[in-house]
């Protein structure tokens, strides 16, 4: 049998709040599932399984908090037996079964003609104008649970914290960034960036399409990073327990301004394999969910190296801090005309201040320097990319 626990769902986290199951007892699950959403400072993630399995019993009752590594679930291995089932009490009005530390009801209750919905759905239904008879269930039994109803309120949801508490999520990520001035050893390298080329072919390329359809110059920035960190050792990956681990694929963590006030830096996996276009998509995708509160666990914890942009907020650059456990940052300022020295002439062309965060315990400046080149030189040529 194996303990399916609170995951850790990022440097800043110490507990999370359990608000929907989407299992129960006897579901078959998959790697990969998405089986809980729990409530955080940076809103409601899914949970995700990893292991293949039968639910052998739910341990943890919706609405608590638990801390990190807290039992949630037991998950009864592909070959492994039931366990027993309890022998009938013969009194059971008066014998007392012994209580268990997390019991939890079934995820979803109703009564006699009541729709069922999970209470994480009821409540968000009520929030946004939603009427559950014409939303279709997709949790067990054909429950309705809270991303049908996110679904069936697009373009209904009104301005609201949506749980979500602005002042905690400050404090978390306060916390997570004085431990990585305090643990990871920074070093900086600076980089302007001549984007004429880019910012040219972009302007060719999106001419045509509708707005739907257009790539942004932050998609360009994305894959050049991607690509450069694939090819540059010692920027893409995590630093856990003392140790460098490498990662095979770049995912790549976009840094999210919420609206009224917060980050996020969730992660879009393997991006360096992903056409511009799909890349675009997953961006616009992520920037929403992150936006909404449904992000799934895995996108806040698998991250190997992170993209912040300053978009077009009209400031050259900054400096960023490394994000734990990656070991690498990369923070881009607005593109902006500057004079360049281009075949012995001054012209104007557009640019782009970038900065580079990495950890010294894993690469160094020549390094690093050889990371920002490979960037430069991949956006040099971005029908390429």
């Amino acid at each position: 049998m194996g303990v399916f626990k609170m995951p850790s769902l990022g440097a800043d986290m110490e507990d999370g709040k359990l608000v929907e199951w989407l299992v129960g007892p006897g579901d078959t699950v998959k790697r990969g599932d998405v089986v809980a959403v729990v409530e955080t400072q940076k809103g409601a993630i899914e949970i995700e399984i990893f292991e293949d399995g039968v639910v052998e019993r739910i341990d943890a009752a919706l609405g608590r908090t638990f801390p990190v590594g807290a039992p949630l679930a037991v998950i009864r291995g592909e070959g492994e037996a039931a366990a027993p089932a309890a022998m009938p009490e013969p009194k059971p009005a008066t014998v007392e079964q012994p209580a268990k530390p997390f019991a939890a009801p079934p995820p979803v209750l109703a009564d006699a003609g009541e729709i069922p919905a999970s209470p994480a759905a009821r409540a968000r239904a009520a929030e946004i104008g939603v009427d559950l008879s014409g939303v279709a269930g997709t949790g067990p039994g054909g429950a309705i649970v809270l991303a049908d109803v996110d679904q069936a309120g697009t373009g209904k949801r009104k301005p609201t914290k949506q749980g979500l508490d602005l002042d905690a999520m400050r404090d978390a990520i306060a916390a997570a960034m004085t431990r990585s001035k305090h643990e990871i050893p920074h070093y900086y390298l600076e980089h302007e960036i001549d984007l004429q080329a880019a910012d040219d072919w972009l302007r060719a390329r999106n001419a045509d399409c509708p707005p739907e359809g257009r790539i942004l110059m932050g998609t360009l920035f994305v894959k050049a990073m991607a690509l450069a960190a694939a090819g540059v050792k010692g920027m893409n990956g995590q630093y856990i327990d003392g140790t460098f681990q490498r990662s095979e694929t770049v995912n790549a963590g976009i840094a999210v301004a919420l609206r009224g006030g917060g980050l996020i830096a969730p992660a879009i996996m393997d991006a360096a394999s992903l056409p511009l276009d799909q890349l675009m998509a997953a961006m616009r995708d992520l920037v929403a969910r992150a936006r909404s509160g449904r992000l799934k666990g895995s996108e806040m914890t698998a991250g190997t190296i992170t993209l912040s942009s300053l978009g077009e907020n009209g400031v050259d650059g900054m400096t960023a801090v490394i994000y734990p456990p990656q070991v690498a940052i990369v923070a881009f300022g607005t593109p902006r005309p500057a004079p360049r020295v281009v075949g012995g002439a001054v012209m104007a062309r557009m640019c782009v201040h970038v900065t580079l965060a990495a950890d010294h315990r894993v690469s160094d400046g020549r390094r690093g320097a050889k990371f920002l080149k490979q960037i430069d030189t991949l956006l040099q040529s971005p029908e390429d990319l």
